[in-house]
């Protein structure tokens, strides 16, 4: 086993930290001690590093079982950008691709191997020549038909732990309650597997729930203050993510439809381009999202109901997860429920698929804190109020509506509790349609007794006494509204009812919107997010690769300007701080320079490029001039490289050898050209580095 020096000194060199998040360290510890681990820890919580760290030290290979192909994709695309050695093997690749990955894997130049549950089969023969250290079940829920989103594939990876009895097996998942997680176990054949429960409390997330009446004027109004962030709206049907993509394109939004019926090929495009911050918005069916690693996703919408508490989190799950605040927004009606209540019916599992909705339906239509409702369905209980969502923010105060809830009982008595909720509220407001008129409603004692109150509000009245027990829904008899025993001391006994003063909740709504300020855009943040979307777009690789917003906002706070300090920034590892380390300096330093406008910092500043001139001059190399001048070999690149593109007169070809200059010019030819340096860098299997990349094309381009 690794000792905690060099577990620390790998964190920090490959990830960028410089120390553990809660449980991951007594994860790390548990696998190099052998033992079988359960971890649920919510989305952004730091699942992935508890075994590609331990991949990065234990002898042998580390199999990843991972449910989709984007997020296998997502994932090594990631290990290699901090200089892993990783691949994967699914049904997107050919068999010569396929084939060099056995090699390295026999050749031992791959640390992790990431695989879909219906690809073990074919490397079956491969797994008895290699040395498996670690089996890691990402997305773990997969396997329980008690979780939110089951694949029968799953259920064969029991035999893993079979096969290989002597190897540490890790099963992650970022949402399960407590049948699900027994479920796993006992699938997986790993009973005596130590579990370890991280808080579902995404402090960052702030929790708001909505009526679902002019819900794309709420997006708008909702949007108005977040110009440039990223965000994901999800839909029930594949009709409202188009009709709202294009509402919103129509208002000036990048955003674009994703869906199961949209050809594969354009469904990649667009989690591609969302990825790339080419894309504001996507909006999509639950089907998009599982397969990303974005961590600068800002807020999530729910433009419907969603059917259960555990594919509600694990999508607003999805917002956050640098741990910077985001915003999350459900919106929710009556016509959700009876659409999902549909679906529930024709499930395999109808009676837990109810269970769960009416749980979901509960959280929605709360007048208490969300977030304890939300915790609590996870089995973790917290004493204070949360302070961060919709409830806690304007608690509702309440009125007396004891006439209120007598007026919709006896009106529900009187239509002898044959009519749904809809129904129910013209009678009260006197309405003269085909249904009032046609079953004679229009003469009974209740008629028109409540016209005063709209009949969105008579929605919610309504949603509340039910809520309390007063109303049930039933589902089975076409949603009819049916009376309860408690009805009966509302209406004979003068129980007194409180209701949520709605008014007072709208009023302080307005004045919330009100008070919302626009966002700045001219912020050091917001110069390092462009310069990270420029190096991404250079690179060829997600600008969340290169760092994510929770390590752009630690550079604004604390505004490194020397190679050092740029190392102690949380998320800056060895191969980032060589590649990007002197861009993002000098950004800072310009930025700097131009708010203070103080000419020493501007003096310092075009000294330092003189400087490395000077030397250059005197014979000097990349790696004299920056011991000469202890600054980091990529600063000093990057001089040269700023010198040359402003008319010096510097040789490159004295930096970068012939060989390099023709394997890259091979490459060139090879590759067709490629605009960004990543396919070149991954030509090379990461042997090359992109600053000695840069130099070779420099000089052929000045050859031609």
């Amino acid at each position: 086993m690794p000792d905690q020096k060099q577990i620390l000194s790998t964190l920090k060199e490959y990830f960028g930290y410089d120390s553990f998040r809660p449980l991951q360290e007594d994860i790390v510890n548990s696998i190099f001690n052998g033992y079988d681990n359960v971890v649920i820890m919510p989305t952004g919580g730091g699942k992935s590093i508890c075994y590609q760290l331990p991949a990065l030290l234990l002898p042998g290979i580390t199999l990843v079982i991972s449910p989709l192909i984007a997020l296998m994709k997502d994932q090594v695309d990631g290990l290699k950008a901090n200089g892993i050695q990783a691949a994967f093997v699914n049904s997107s690749q050919n068999e010569n691709e396929q084939q060099e990955i056995y090699q390295k894997l026999l050749n031992k130049d791959i640390r992790l191997l990431y695989v879909a549950p219906e690809s073990l089969s074919f490397l079956d023969s491969l797994l008895s020549q290699i040395e498996i250290s670690l089996i890691a079940i990402d997305e773990a829920h997969c396997i329980s038909s008690w979780g939110h989103d089951f694949r029968p594939a799953y259920t064969q990876l029991g035999y893993l732990k079979s096969r290989f009895p002597d190897t540490p097996l890790i099963a992650l998942t970022a949402t399960a309650d407590k049948a699900t997680r027994q479920d796993i176990c006992q699938q997986l054949n790993i009973t005596n597997a130590t579990q370890f429960l991280a808080s579902f409390d995404r402090k960052n997330l702030s929790l708001e729930v909505r009526p679902g009446n002019k819900r794309i004027e709420q997006i708008i109004n909702f949007l108005e203050n977040k110009p440039n962030d990223s965000g994901i709206i999800y839909c029930l049907s594949r009709k409202t993510t188009e009709m709202l993509a294009e509402k919103l394109q129509g208002q000036g939004f990048i955003a674009e439809a994703y869906h199961a019926g949209i050809p594969h090929e354009k469904r990649a495009k667009v989690q591609e381009s969302f990825i790339n911050d080419s894309v504001q918005i996507v909006c999509a069916t639950i089907a998009f999202g599982m397969g990303i690693d974005k961590s600068n996703v800002r807020w999530v919408i729910h433009y419907n109901l969603p059917k259960n508490i555990e594919g509600y989190y694990q999508e607003i799950g999805r917002a956050g997860r640098d741990g910077l605040p985001s915003a999350t927004l459900l919106f929710h009606s009556y016509a959700d429920v009876v659409q999902l209540q549909k679906f529930a019916t024709t499930s395999g599992n109808q009676e837990v698929q109810m269970a769960k909705l009416d749980r979901m339906k509960q959280y929605a239509d709360s007048l208490s804190c969300r977030r304890k409702i939300l915790l609590s369905y996870f089995g973790e209980l917290i004493e204070e109020d949360c302070g961060n969502c919709d409830v806690c923010k304007n608690p509702p105060s309440f009125i007396d509506g004891t006439i209120i809830a007598q007026k919709a009982l006896s009106t529900v008595a009187r239509i002898k509790e044959e009519e749904p909720i809809g129904t129910v509220i013209d009678v009260l407001r006197g309405a003269q349609n085909a249904i009032v008129l046609d079953k004679g409603y229009q003469r009974i004692k209740t008629y028109g007794i409540a016209s005063d109150i709209s009949w969105r509000d008579w929605q919610q009245y309504i949603i509340q006494l039910i809520n309390q027990g007063y109303i049930e829904i039933a589902f089975h008899l076409n949603n009819k509204l049916k009376l309860t025993k408690l009805s009966k001391k509302v209406l004979f006994e003068n129980e007194k009812v409180h209701l949520a003063n709605l008014t007072e909740l709208e009023k302080i709504k307005e004045k919330t919107v009100l008070q919302t300020k626009k966002v700045s855009s001219n912020t050091l943040f917001d110069k390092l997010r462009e310069l990270r979307l420029n190096l991404a777009k250079e690179a060829g690789i997600p600008a969340y690769q290169i760092f994510n917003d929770a390590t752009l906002k630690e550079m604004e706070k604390v505004r490194p300007m020397s190679d050092d300090e740029f190392m102690q920034i949380s998320g800056v590892g060895k191969m980032k701080m060589q590649n990007y380390g002197y861009q993002f300096i000098k950004t800072i330093i310009d930025f700097s320079a131009e708010k203070t406008k103080k000419k020493k910092t501007n003096k310092n500043k075009g000294n330092s490029h003189k400087e490395t001139l000077n030397l250059y001059k005197q014979g000097f190399s990349i790696e004299e001039i920056a011991q000469e001048r202890k600054l980091a070999q990529s600063t000093v690149f990057s001089h040269i490289m700023k010198l040359y593109n402003d008319g010096e007169d510097i040789d490159l070809k004295q930096f970068v050898s012939n060989t390099d200059i023709n394997s890259i010019k091979k490459a060139k030819e090879t590759l067709g050209n490629p605009d960004t340096l990543k396919p070149y860098f991954e030509h090379f299997e990461q042997a090359m580095d992109y600053n000695t990349i840069k130099l070779a094309l420099a000089v052929l381009e000045e050859r031609n």
